[in-house]
């Protein structure tokens, strides 16, 4: 089936991902969910079994970038939008965090971003806007804690990475954004800082995330934006 309006969002099978999936099928817009967890996507698939395709993938992993080229050939899609939710978090002191911490979160979190855009890049239509899900941890000038130096710089890059491509993209006509999330309630909030309850539960983030996916690509370019009540304390 050909469609201009599909969405693909990563780290679907749970929490803000999960959530911004089912915002936009309650849009009836077509959604693309991606995660490790086959059965959860299954679940996603059950509940909206015309809108959704799914795939089961590691973004670490270069085969997975081939099986989503193979799906969005395959099934005729055109993205309209791009939303990388997912990502992987470390919470250790800095100096005991190893080179192998280091080249995971950077695979996860970092390249993860440029092996998908890379990928997604020949699918995304006129007006496409490409949502990059950052954290406040990695926004300059936010409050910054321990443990969470190497996810914190892994992030950071997005901002970046956004930034240079709103240039490179423009002569596409694809719009790219990042929003540094700060506290949602989760379980990567609850791994990083057990026991905080903060008052964004993740059907707000989602649904946040899902309007500025569909919209805000009329108004920004190029931005990194932080969406937070405050930074965790």
């Amino acid at each position: 089936m050909s469609t201009d309006n599909a969405v693909l969002v990563t780290g679907a099978s749970r929490g803000i991902g999960r959530e911004t999936a089912i915002a936009l099928l309650k849009k009836n817009i077509r959604v693309i969910a991606l995660a490790r967890t086959a059965d959860k996507l299954q679940e996603l698939k059950n509940k909206f079994p015309k809108l959704v395709y799914t795939l089961a993938v590691d973004l670490t992993s270069d085969q997975s970038y081939r099986d989503l080229a193979d799906l969005l050939t395959k099934e005729k899609l055109r993205l309209k939008a791009l939303i990388h939710n997912a990502g992987a978090l470390i919470n250790k002191p800095f100096l005991e965090t190893t080179d192998e911490d280091w080249s995971y979160l950077i695979q996860a979190n970092t390249m993860s971003s440029i092996k998908l855009i890379r990928t997604c890049h020949p699918f995304l239509g006129k007006e496409s806007h490409i949502v990059q899900i950052g954290s406040m941890g990695g926004f300059q000038g936010s409050s910054k804690f321990p443990g969470l130096t190497a996810y914190s710089v892994s992030k950071g890059t997005l901002s970046i990475l956004t930034e240079c491509l709103a240039g490179e993209f423009i002569k596409d006509d694809i719009r790219i954004n990042c929003l540094c999330l700060g506290a949602v309630q989760t379980e990567m909030l609850e791994a990083a800082f057990p026991g905080l309850k903060v008052p964004v539960q993740s059907e707000q983030m989602g649904a946040y995330i899902a309007g500025f996916a569909l919209e805000a690509q009329k108004f920004f370019n190029g931005k990194v934006l932080p969406v937070s009540l405050a930074d965790p304390s």
